[in-house]
Order: structure tokens, then C-alpha cells, then sequence
């Protein structure tokens, strides 16, 4: 870990202290200005009862006063500090002494209120980060050495005792056990682990004692990449956030304005005195604070991420839940997505040769493709790979493979290869992968090999289309007889087969341009060639938080449990997020106007002004609070 990420570290731990320590503080401050408050109105000497309101005002106006000064000089002047800060000296110019405080302390109440909802919404996504190990216990010659996870290296062993965290990414040696998955993919059954099982680090181990080979670095270890992402979620800001500043900044001014001009011009024209156009002005400013707004927006999409982690939907940024929330097409990569991408061998076929002599030269082609299906093929062979006898490899993309082995020319892949080569083979008719092998340029028979769909993937499907999508689509590089089976199951509206990773890319570039302007394009897999179209899809989305890491990197929504199904509920939440927010921005506008106007005329004191304010802020805050449940 370099040093700008240690220091990252050890400010995100601080800010969370602090957070609760700045908490404890504004509350003793309400508490102490009310004290002095009340005291005031006690006292019956009218100096003593000015100097009381006084010290009241200043213990819980400091911070408003303090932050409006400051942002002046940064040159964001027009906040909601600074309408305060003129609003309540304003009042206390005009002798209006227990308003003045009374508006400040309603202010810093309503704010109080806010940092409450806001620290809640954060601790469900803290929870969801306490997955981080603290220590890993490593051994050094035989002797358990505790460590920072942070400084373990690649291939050093560690030891796991039952009910520890599993502190990095790595491979069973020794022992067995079940573990909890929980913190990362929301599985409530225990994955049972055994040596050679990948374990991921964050994971609990729960029964027996396990001996770990690291295999990433902390960096680059599950747990971290978690942390990450959640913790980088809420900085992409999303439109109707963004609203919100925007608002602030040409809101505030125009209200002063008014405020200035309600002062000034009505006592010169109407000969009027000027302390009762003044007072009005104040309570106009006082009333014009949009404190409602700036604290419920944030606060809903804080609520929609916090409450979409619960149910093991990353979200990495409250504009993806806007967006989400006018998804109409959804695309998916077959392998891995809708199916579960663990392939088994069906049937060996041979033509003049031994099935195990056909096993054999396929094993030795595919021994350096990490395509899932050469992994299948090497498990079955499951035999030592002497590496001197492969020579010449070359993979052709989209075809197979073609090498050397054992002194003979062996071919390995689909149709397209055979007939490339000029191979005389005959073509099977099936909905399974076939890998064809030829031998010295003549064909030697086929390896056929299936691929189960997921469990819930046909009630994704379904409840994607009850969520309102319009059209799904399927992209995959297996062969069409297979393509066209699954989607047939699934009941998918289109389906292209055969495709290179940059065929999908191209794809997914031909719906979003053909797609109306407001819809939104999410796309979802889970494989290292998905990354650039997880990239460029309006919305990508990654399947199993312990897909590839680059796919979890390039996408914006990860599914922890690895379910399609969970695409739904995602779009629900997301629906019921942005009309949260609508209703928040709504209801504050329409309160806002109706007290502007009733304090422009005169009619309410600042009393009811400040209070309508802060009424609005904790019904707006209470209705973002529902994106928790």
C-alpha cells in the first residue's frame, strides 16, 4: 500500500470519530443555549435578559456565523449560513431578540436531525465495510507472526483460527471448514472449503482451523475492492443532486434581493416606517432558507444506496439510481450471467483414435487458455502436463486454438476453425458447445460440453419485465444452436451469437443509438472480456461480487449474491427512490412559496417562518428515511 493510501486509511477512520464526537458536541450546545434561553425570560432585569439572549444566540450561532464568514472569503457566499447569519443579526438589530435565537436554534436543531438520519443511512454501508480483517496471522518458519493484511506478501501463508476473518484473498492448503459469505454476496448458507478451494478475504471462517496460500495482495484482495467502490459510491453526484447546488446558487441571491428591496422600497414609497419593512425583510430571509431541500436530497440517495447494500445491490453512485430508474432495455452476456458457467464434458466422440488419446491432445492445446471451457477439459484430463511437449501455440480468436503436441499438428474449436483449416468433419446439429479436433489436418471427433442455467435466471427474466423493461437481449460468443436454446428457456426478446468481445462492444454501441433519449441501456455480465461493454453501457452491471475484479471495477451496480434476479429489485428501489425525491422537492417548494408570500405580506412572525422551515426539513428527512426499509 503506498503512502497516499495509508493516509487515506487513517483520515477515513478519523472522519468517523469525528463525526460522532462533532454529534455529542452540537448537542450539548442546544442543550446549553436553552438552558440560557429560558433563563432569559426568567430574568426579569432587561439588561441581564439581552446579555442571556445573547449568550444563547452566540453558543449555537458560533458555527453558522463562523462558516458564513469563511465561505465568503472562499467566494461561495450565497448559502444557506450566510441567510441565516443576515437573518437572525437582522433581528437582533431590531431588538427581536428571542426570535433571533430562537430561528438559530430551530436552525441548528433541524441540522442536529440531519447528521442523526445521515450517520444512520452511513452505518449501513459502515456495516457492510467492518468486513475489512484488522490483522492476518502469518507464518514465518513455523512461528505465527500477526501482521498488518496490508503487508503480507503474495504467496506467504497464513493461518486462520474459527470465528476469525479471513484477512486476504487466497487457496486452502491445509484444513477444512465452512465459511461465512455473507458480508459479500448476502449468501446466508456457509460455503464448506477444503484444500485448493479460493477463499476471498472478508469471508468468517467458522468451524475449522485453516491454513491460507495468499494469492492477491491486500490492495488487490476482494475485501478492499469492496471498500472502495462503496466508499468512492456517493462522490458521483446525480442529477437531481447536482439540482440542488445549482438551486442554492441562484436561489439565495434572489432572495436577497428581494429582501433588500421589500426593505427599502415600500417605506419610501409609502412613506412607511422603515423597523416594520426591515423586520419583515428579515423574516422573509429567515423563512427563504432552503434548508429542506439541501438536507433531504442527498439524504434520499444516501438511503437508496445504504438500503440497496442491505440487499446485496452495490450501487457507486446515487446517478446510477437515477438513471436505473428509467431502465427500458436489458442486455445480458450468457456465460456466467444467465447460466452458471461451470461446464461439464458430456460425451468424448473419437474417429480413429482413442477417446483418451483425443483428450489428451486437446488437454495439451488448451493448457494455456483460461477460457472456462479449456478449464473444464484439463480437470477432466486432470493428469501432470509435461510443458516441453507444447510447442507453436496460437490462439485464433474466435476459432480456437491450434499447437504442436507431441510432434503432432493438433486443431481444437468450433465450426468456423474446422472449415478454416479445410478439415472434411461433419457438423453436429446440437445446443451444446462442441469442440471438433482434427489431428495432422484430419478431423479425429468432437468433446461436447453443457453449461446449466442459473436457478433464478427465468425469474429474472420475468420479474424484469413486470419492472416495466421493454426489451431483453442476449449477447454471447457460443455457437447459435446453443444461444437460441437458453434464450428459448429463458424467453429473451432478441439473441446474437458467435460474438468477439468487440462484437459486443459494437452491439451494445447499436442499441444505445437506437434507443429513445431517456431510456437507459443496462447491460449486465461478469467476465474480464465484459469490462469494456460493462464501460459503455449506460448502466453496467456486474454479476457476483466475486466475478472479475475488472468487471466489478467497470461496472456501476454490482450484485453481490450473483443473482440475475436481483437486476428487478434494483429498479424498484431506484423507482421508489427518484419519486421520494420528487415528493421532497415538491412538498418543500410549495411550503417555501406559501411562506415567503404570507411573510412578504406581513401576515406570519419569524416564529412560524423558522418553524415551517424546520417542520418541512424533519417531514422531508422522515420521507427520505423510508429508502431504508
Amino acid at each position: 500500500m503506498n503512502e497516499h493510501e495509508e493516509h487515506h486509511e487513517h483520515h477515513h477512520d478519523h472522519e468517523h470519530e469525528h463525526d460522532h464526537g462533532a454529534e455529542k458536541s452540537d448537542l450539548i450546545k442546544i442543550i446549553f443555549s436553552i438552558i440560557f434561553y429560558i433563563i432569559a425570560f426568567i430574568v426579569k432585569d432587561e439588561i441581564a435578559k439581552k446579555v442571556l439572549f445573547l449568550i444563547s444566540y452566540f453558543i449555537v450561532g458560533f458555527k453558522v456565523l463562523k462558516e458564513a464568514v469563511q465561505n465568503i472569503f472562499k467566494g461561495e457566499i450565497f448559502d444557506e449560513n450566510f441567510l441565516m447569519s443576515v437573518a437572525t443579526i437582522g433581528a437582533l438589530i431590531i431588538s427581536e431578540f428571542p426570535e433571533a435565537v430562537a430561528a438559530m436554534l430551530l436552525y441548528q436543531i433541524g441540522e442536529f436531525f440531519q447528521g442523526v438520519a445521515t450517520e444512520k443511512s452511513k452505518k449501513s454501508i459502515t456495516d457492510l465495510m467492518n468486513i475489512k480483517p484488522d490483522t492476518a496471522t502469518v507464518l514465518v518458519d513455523g512461528k505465527e507472526v500477526e501482521m498488518l493484511p496490508e503487508k503480507v506478501q503474495i504467496g506467504a501463508e497464513i493461518l486462520v483460527k474459527p470465528g476469525e476473518k479471513i484477512p486476504l484473498d487466497g487457496v486452502v492448503i491445509e484444513g477444512d471448514s465452512f465459511i461465512d459469505t455473507k458480508a459479500l454476496t448476502g449468501e446466508s448458507v456457509p460455503r464448506a472449503v477444503k484444500v485448493s478451494s479460493e477463499v476471498l478475504s472478508g469471508s468468517i471462517n467458522q468451524n475449522g482451523i485453516l491454513k491460507i496460500k495468499v494469492t492477491k495482495e491486500f490492495t488487490e484482495s476482494t475485501v478492499n475492492k469492496i471498500l472502495e467502490l462503496t466508499q468512492n459510491a456517493t462522490e458521483q453526484k446525480s442529477k437531481s443532486e447536482n439540482f440542488i447546488t445549482k438551486f442554492a446558487k441562484v436561489y439565495t441571491p434572489t432572495v436577497v434581493l428581494i429582501a433588500v428591496v421589500l426593505a427599502v422600497l415600500p417605506p419610501v414609497i409609502l412613506k412607511d416606517e422603515f423597523s416594520k419593512w426591515v423586520y419583515r425583510a428579515l423574516s422573509f430571509l429567515v423563512v427563504s432558507c432552503p434548508c429542506s431541500l439541501v438536507i433531504s436530497i442527498p439524504l434520499s440517495f444516501f438511503g437508496g444506496i445504504g438500503g440497496a447494500a442491505k440487499k446485496g445491490i452495490l450501487v457507486k453512485g446515487s446517478n446510477y439510481i437515477e438513471k436505473m430508474s428509467k431502465a427500458k432495455i436489458g442486455v445480458f452476456d450468457k456465460t456466467g450471467t444467465l447460466t452458471k458457467g461451470e461446464f461439464k464434458i458430456q460425451e468424448i466422440n473419437s474417429v480413429g483414435i482413442e477417446d483418451s488419446e483425443l483428450l489428451e491432445l486437446t488437454a495439451y492445446t488448451e493448457n494455456y487458455s483460461n477460457h472456462p471451457i479449456a478449464k473444464v477439459i484439463k480437470d477432466e484430463y486432470n493428469k501432470e502436463i509435461d510443458k516441453s511437449k507444447i510447442s507453436d501455440i496460437e490462439e485464433i480468436s474466435g476459432h480456437g486454438i491450434k499447437a504442436i503436441v507431441l510432434g503432432k499438428e493438433v486443431l481444437a474449436g468450433n465450426e468456423k476453425l474446422m472449415k478454416k483449416e479445410n478439415i472434411d468433419f461433419e457438423p453436429k446439429e446440437l445446443a451444446e458447445t462442441v469442440i471438433y479436433v482434427a489431428v495432422d489436418k484430419k478431423y479425429s471427433g468432437y468433446i461436447l460440453i453443457s453449461d446449466k442455467i442459473k436457478d433464478d435466471a427465468i425469474e429474472a427474466i420475468k420479474s424484469l419485465k413486470k419492472a416495466g423493461i421493454e426489451k431483453t437481449v442476449m449477447l454471447t460468443g457460443d455457437n447459435e444452436k446453443v444461444a437460441i436454446a437458453v434464450a428459448k428457456e429463458l424467453r429473451i426478446d432478441e439473441t446474437y451469437s458467435e460474438l468477439l468481445p468487440t462484437d459486443k462492444v459494437q452491439k451494445i454501441k447499436e442499441i444505445i443509438e437506437n434507443k429513445r433519449k431517456d431510456d437507459t441501456v443496462f447491460f449486465v455480465g461478469d467476465g474480464i472480456n465484459d469490462s469494456p461493454v460493462l464501460a459503455i453501457s449506460d448502466i453496467g452491471i456486474a454479476m457476483g461480487g466475486i466475478g472479475q475484479d475488472s468487471a466489478i471495477e467497470a461496472a456501476d451496480l454490482v450484485l453481490m449474491t450473483d443473482e440475475p434476479s436481483k437486476i428487478a429489485t434494483a429498479i424498484k428501489l431506484s423507482k421508489k427512490n427518484m419519486k421520494i425525491v420528487k415528493e421532497n422537492i415538491v412538498f418543500s417548494i410549495f411550503v417555501k412559496i406559501l411562506v415567503l408570500v404570507l411573510s412578504a405580506l406581513g401576515i406570519t412572525n419569524l416564529w412560524l417562518a423558522v418553524f415551517a422551515d424546520v417542520g418541512v426539513s424533519v417531514i422531508a428527512i422522515l420521507n427520505a428515511l423510508r429508502m431504508l426499509k
